[in-house]
């Protein structure tokens, strides 16, 4: 697969990943190198990673714990820490190896530290090869708000070997899988035809479908970098979806939602608001429904917390001047940005998605 140029970023594929990293690393002279890895990356990931790094410049490796409950500060001042007392500066380098959490958080420290140093991002999900690997936003939580903080900078460069995905259990796949979904829902309906029976899948079939998703998000990305307009049809489903993971994430009484497990959810209720304010057809929602929940378990959301789910869309990133700001659809590869909900509308759509 031919490399994809983004920005100042180029990404790359499988074997072309360590051929382009080793000579960005013998063309830059840095001073050190350090890797950012988590106890599952560290132990399945980085062996393999190793091998394929040709340098004889000083590795460092920082490990951090794994799950969207460490995209903290408080995890970003530990790295930061560490990089400090091993003597890192700005011509230092800064690679993160793992899912969206470590590229996100990573990327972070890297823009902060020091003012900037370089990172390159090897994405090891699904989820974070075919979304955090394009558009160069970093960032961490704030409590249990999702992504509240961060700054909008591009890595050098991303690395995407497939490899990696050997080493990604079922559920994180299945994770991934929803932003690829989202991505046929908002760009293309060919491309969200290929999705319609996953059991007739090749697994170079996966390499292709990923290579097409990181092309969809790299358009939306270039037209729009700084999610002014065309950008924000990226957040279909995110809207809600985030919402339940974030009520999910702090309840002890829930079972935490992976990302595209409840993307999965802000999707259906996102069509069916489409449905009802955007003229989607209904027909069509029914379809989605039911395609969603044949990949993805059912999980039903108790009627108390709907309010509670509907009071931290508040704080979603799309808002302006007091207004909650839906995406929703026209028809598949047809968006409609800023669109206004009223909450009797979206707690019908969670009876619906219950239903």
């Amino acid at each position: 697969m031919d490399s994809i140029t983004t920005g100042n970023c180029t990404i790359h594929f499988n074997e072309d990943c360590y051929v382009s990293l080793n000579q960005h690393v013998k063309e830059n002279n840095f001073s050190k190198i350090f890797i950012l890895v988590d106890e599952n990356t560290h132990q399945n990931c980085l062996p393999i990673f190793l091998e394929k790094l040709d340098t004889n410049i000083s590795i460092e490796i920082i490990e951090i714990e794994s799950g969207e409950i460490n995209k903290t500060i408080e995890t970003c001042t530990g790295v930061w820490n560490a990089l400090s007392e091993l003597d890192a500066d700005r011509k230092s380098l800064l690679i993160n190896i793992g899912g969206g959490v470590i590229t996100d958080l990573g990327g972070f420290v890297a823009c902060t530290f020091k003012r900037g140093m370089a990172y390159v991002n090897v994405p090891t999900t699904l989820l974070s090869m075919v979304d955090a690997s394009v558009g160069g936003k970093t960032g961490v939580d704030l409590g249990h708000l999702k992504n509240q903080i961060g700054v909008i900078s591009n890595p050098d460069l991303v690395l995407i070997d497939t490899f990696y995905l050997n080493t990604v259990p079922q559920n994180q796949m299945r994770s991934g899988l929803a932003e690829m979904l989202k991505h046929g829902l908002i760009s293309d309906i060919a491309y969200w035809n290929k999705f319609q029976d996953l059991s007739k899948l090749k697994l170079d079939d996966l390499d292709q479908l990923i290579y097409e998703s990181v092309l969809i998000k790299k358009h939306v990305v270039e037209v729009d970098p700084f999610e002014n307009g065309l950008r924000k049809t990226l957040n279909y489903g995110h809207t809600l979806g985030h919402a339940i993971e974030s009520y999910y994430l702090s309840n002890p009484n829930r079972t935490t939602l992976l990302h595209g497990e409840a993307i999965v959810i802000g999707m259906i209720l996102a069509s069916y608001l489409s449905s009802k304010l955007a003229g989607f057809p209904m027909e069509t929602t029914n379809e989605i429904k039911k395609l969603f929940l044949n990949y993805y378990d059912k999980i039903i959301i108790p009627k108390e917390d709907y309010t509670p789910i509907i009071d931290l869309l508040k704080y979603d990133k799309k808002n302006n001047h007091g207004n909650i700001n839906f995406v929703l659809l026209e028809a598949i590869g047809k968006p409609k940005i800023d669109c206004l909900v009223e909450d009797d509308l979206i707690i019908e759509s969670f009876d619906y998605y219950n239903a």
